[in-house]
């Protein structure tokens, strides 16, 4: 099993550096898990480039060129567009064996990435996972599964993603779920957020304040029942006195239906997962 200090040598690459690339990437870099010349990452254009050079991170327009250079690489792109990207390494005079292959890719199963890696890696090993932007400031969730990975593989993943937040191994058939929540549910998030201060801009209190106080208050709920191990139902109760104030406020949100709202969203967002796999496990 890798120890935790040979984890800052490891080469990592991204293939894509979008939002979440970034989200996991940064993060580490932040944390000082991962050190910023030990990572490479390819992108379409220099412009997107921009951001990673600022961290003093290896950068390229060639793919090929970020698998060459590193043990563990995140495929981070888009679904649509993963053949595409791998196409650009099939024909490379460099030979991709006994790489570890990290995806975040929503929708693209075990099987798919093994049967498309095996274009470049005749024995790819695969960690499918669905984390979640807040990784960034080291409050993410990821839930990933694997195939053909080692027991040092599994550590060193649990470990990288375990800095950034809560870190689950889970079945492939539960991925899609626990992202409709894990992966989605930072919007849903900001979007209460949002509604939060509104509120109290409403009734005079300033912008900005309005903001940092609610976000604050979905850090504090979420850490009293992250740490209190009580049910929220019971934290709930906790705050809510006969003929109270909050009593007239949850009142208001079951009439707006506030909880469907959210069962909702997490069933829309796995559905329209649900939708994507079915396309990309096809092709």
């Amino acid at each position: 099993m890798a120890d935790v200090t040979v984890i800052k040598e490891k080469k990592v690459g991204f293939i894509g550096g979008g939002n979440m690339a970034q989200a996991i990437g940064f993060g580490l870099v932040k944390k000082g898990v991962l050190k910023s010349q030990n990572i490479w990452v390819s992108c379409r254009t220099e412009q997107s480039l921009s951001i990673w050079k600022s961290f003093g991170i290896h950068t390229t327009l060639k793919n090929h060129e970020v698998i060459k250079n590193c043990d563990i690489i995140f495929l981070s792109i888009k679904p649509h567009i993963l053949d595409e990207a791998l196409a650009t390494c099939k024909n490379s005079i460099y030979k991709f064996e006994g790489k570890l292959y990290v995806s975040v890719i929503v929708g693209v199963s075990l099987d798919a990435l093994d049967s498309k890696l095996q274009s470049i890696d005749s024995a790819p090993r695969i960690i499918r996972s669905m984390p979640n932007t807040p990784m960034m400031v080291a409050e993410g969730i990821t839930v990933y599964c694997s195939l053909r990975t080692t027991e040092e593989d599994e550590f060193i993943i649990s470990t990288l993603f375990s800095q950034l937040g809560i870190c689950e191994k889970i079945g492939e058939g539960f991925i899609t779920s626990a992202g409709g929540l894990s992966g989605c549910g930072p919007a849903y998030a900001y979007l209460i957020i949002e509604g939060l201060a509104d509120g109290a801009v409403r009734k005079g209190v300033p912008r900005a304040s309005a903001l940092r106080f609610a976000a604050q208050v979905l850090i504090g709920a979420g850490k009293m029942v992250l740490e209190t191990g009580k049910h929220p139902g019971q934290l709930k109760d906790e705050v809510t006195s006969p003929n109270g104030s909050t009593i007239c406020g949850i009142h208001e949100l079951e009439k707006g239906g506030v909880r469907a709202s959210m069962m909702n969203a997490v069933e829309a967002a796995v559905k329209r997962s649900d939708e994507i796999a079915d396309i990309m496990n096809k092709k």
